[in-house]
């Protein structure tokens, strides 16, 4: 691939793709890692956002600590295997463009962990009044 088309699949990217975070945002994952299995119901409303999304032709990228190559395998499957037969058996994996446990480019990340970064002071207090620092 050249710097031009490297160029071009980047802005695409950056403008097209919409980044969700599995756990806790797709997945209720009501108990947190567990045994690794992928073990509840979707959120209520994800399945109909994905859709939303999907129907504005926004490519959706799921990120994941699940899909890691460190992690051990689960039942014999990989963390992307258990995940796709999840998506699957809700009938939302033709929404789904991709899975990775990189932060891969979108025009947003959705995620139940992350802080809206507007300034240092105000992520700094933040730190020291959330967790007591």
């Amino acid at each position: 691939m050249n710097i031009e088309e490297y160029d071009k699949l980047q802005h695409h990217e950056n403008n097209n793709q919409v980044a969700i975070d599995f756990d806790g945002v797709i997945h209720e994952s009501s108990k947190g890692f567990h045994d690794g299995t992928v073990y509840d119901p979707p959120m209520e409303g994800s399945v109909e956002a994905i859709k939303w999304f999907s129907s504005q032709g926004l490519d959706i990228v799921l990120f994941t600590a699940k899909v890691k190559p460190d992690r051990p395998l689960v039942q014999g499957k990989t963390g992307e295997e258990l995940i796709w037969e999840w998506l699957t058996k809700y009938k939302i994996d033709s929404y789904i463009k991709e899975i990775t446990c990189e932060k891969p480019r979108a025009i947003v990340y959705i995620d139940d962990r992350g802080y809206r970064f507007t300034d240092w002071t105000s992520t700094l207090d933040f730190f020291k009044t959330k967790f007591n620092f």
